[in-house]
């Protein structure tokens, strides 16, 4: 059983159709519905801010499945604006999203693997936390606290067979990347060594890898794509 956040499109969609298409049952879940719907899958509409819809989901899959074995917390939103441009409504809605979204999820995720003694839990960062890049303030301080989260809920995950890691990807051809200037995805790439724009496989290839059962003593590591 695996469980993807944001997928209703992006890398969360790819990654629900990826794993759907390898016989996995996928539950996907974002603010709104997918615009095709995934075969083999099903969808919920949560808004992961949402302690009591969390909860709420979380209690559906105990009662209709028991187990689950799979996260990606993938449900993520950006701001791309000088700190001096950022009001705070849009630092609270980055916050709320990507680190309090992210903890909930990885809360009710592993009081459901641990009954099993087995989890796997991939969170999403970015290439802009080691970049530092200008205009991405507290999208990359929030992405930091997941690393930080992610490297914690390893050491405390880890009693219960639950491994915690993390990918972050260089930017991919999304709705997000597209409304990006061109001169500044042509500066960010410049401070790669691979660059170029990422690709949905390559983030579903460090995924795979995560999630097999092999890599039950990698925990609390991030890989970064792109080289930077």
């Amino acid at each position: 059983m695996t469980l993807i956040t944001g997928a209703s499109r992006g890398i969360g969609e790819h990654l629900s159709r990826h794993y759907a298409a390898r016989g996995h049952r996928v539950i996907g879940c974002s603010r709104s519905p997918p615009e095709r719907p995934i075969e083999g899958g099903t969808h919920f509409e949560v808004d992961v801010r949402d302690e009591a819809s969390v909860r709420c989901l979380f209690a559906g899959i105990r009662r209709e499945h028991g187990r689950l074995d799979h996260l990606v917390n993938n449900a993520g939103v950006s701001s791309m604006n000088h700190s001096l441009l950022t009001p705070i409504q849009v630092a609270q809605r980055v916050i709320d999203t990507n680190v309090i979204g992210t903890f909930l999820f990885c809360r009710e995720a592993a009081k459901l693997m641990r009954r099993h003694r087995y989890g796997r839990i991939v969170n999403l960062s970015t290439v802009a936390v080691p970049l530092k890049l200008a205009g991405e303030a507290i999208y990359a301080a929030s992405k930091a606290a997941v690393e930080s989260l992610t490297g914690i809920l390893a050491r405390e995950f880890a009693e219960f067979g639950i491994t915690v890691n993390a990918v972050g990807p260089a930017p991919v051809d999304t709705d997000l990347t597209r409304s990006v200037p061109g001169e500044k995805l042509d500066h960010l790439f410049a401070r790669l060594a691979i660059p170029h724009m990422g690709t949905f496989e390559a983030v579903a290839n460090v995924v795979d890898f995560y999630l097999a059962p092999e890599s039950d003593s990698v925990t609390g590591q991030i890989l970064y794509l792109g080289g930077p």
